[in-house]
């Protein structure tokens, strides 16, 4: 119950708090934590999954993402071009990825999907960008199950079941009407954010009734303190072997100092959320891109099994002294 209970607890908070001042919890989490969770999401990633996110595979996913910051940057002066230049571009991210995993007639059948979702994509962008914001908050599902396989067969069920619940069970409650969300009132604790209409828009669909719109926002801002929670809190506690294995390839951000950057950044950008949100918001959203991108090609290796083409990532889990211990190991095979 210690790693399951704390999640029960976080999820009740983080629904209370939604449901109550929606506009306030996005903005504000934004500001408190948006860097921070940056800084120590990606020394997560990078260290739990060093095999992956190596080598040639990962200087082609800094370089477009690169691009895709760029495309944010440009996003503030051209609008949707530069916007549509993200699709095309954060598609080739998800076609590194799957070159990564896949080889043959599934490397094939991949590409011909992700041509077909680049379409929908170019289709209708606005919706494009509100699936990305509410899937990038339920990414952190697929690195706890998989930190979960380490743990005892019941408490292992009970803390996924857990999981499921928040990320799916409770969003899909709210978004039914089964809480009482009837419109979104502006908060003066964010009053200096501006107009609650573009916050909503950024995580309902275009054309939503404001009913509908309020909905999506609490699911927004639900989901993004439950996704701190799980990356400023939990891992960086229970899941002290991947900030080692960062450490081992970053020796200069080792302890603390990881933290301190965070929040020095964290601090600098909030001050310019304060004089400006919308320049500071699009600020932290283009150099964002690289936590946000960087773990889409990492759950594509988990779900279409990395180990089908060249490689395979097995995750040997022991106990010593009542503390477990993840060895990465990588086992190289032919296709």
């Amino acid at each position: 119950m210690k790693v399951t209970l704390p999640f029960v607890l976080a999820a009740a908070a983080a629904l209370a708090v939604a449901l109550g001042a929606p506009l306030a919890t996005t903005v504000l989490g934004l500001i408190a934590f948006g860097v921070l969770h940056n800084v120590l999401e990606l020394r997560y990633v990078a260290g739990r999954f060093a095999p992956v996110l190596g080598g040639r595979l990962l200087a082609v996913l800094l370089g477009l993402i690169s691009v895709i910051v760029l495309c944010r940057i440009a996003a503030m002066f051209v609008g949707q071009p530069a916007r549509i230049a993200e699709i095309l571009v954060g598609y080739a991210v998800l076609a590194a990825g799957c070159a990564y995993a896949l080889r043959g007639r599934l490397l094939g059948l991949s590409g011909a999907a992700l041509a077909v979702a680049c379409a929908v994509s170019l289709t209708w962008p606005a919706y494009h960008f509100v699936v990305l914001a509410h899937l990038h908050n339920v990414v952190p599902l697929f690195f706890l199950w998989e930190w979960a396989a380490a743990l005892p067969v019941l408490q292992r069920r009970w803390f996924r079941s857990v999981q499921v619940g928040w990320v799916f069970v409770l969003p899909v409650a709210v978004l039914l009407g089964v809480f009482d969300v009837s419109s979104v009132s502006p908060s003066t604790v964010a009053a200096f954010a501006g107009d609650p209409g573009r916050i909503v828009a950024l995580s309902a669909p275009p054309g939503s009734s404001v009913e509908i719109g309020a909905r999506f926002l609490v699911v927004f801002a639900f989901l993004q303190t439950m996704h701190y929670f799980v990356w400023v809190y939990f891992l960086p506690r229970h899941a002290p072997d991947a900030a080692r294995a960062f450490e081992a390839r970053v020796p200069w951000l080792r302890g603390v100092r990881a933290w301190a950057l965070g929040l020095g950044l964290g601090a600098f950008l909030g001050v310019l959320f304060a004089v400006d949100y919308a320049s500071g918001r699009a600020l932290y959203s283009a150099f964002a891109s690289y936590h946000a991108y960087l773990e889409f090609p990492v759950v594509l290796a988990m779900l279409l099994g990395a180990g089908a083409a060249r490689s395979q990532l097995v995750f040997r889990e022991s106990a010593t002294s009542g503390q477990q211990t993840a060895a990465v190991s990588m086992v190289t095979r032919e296709s």
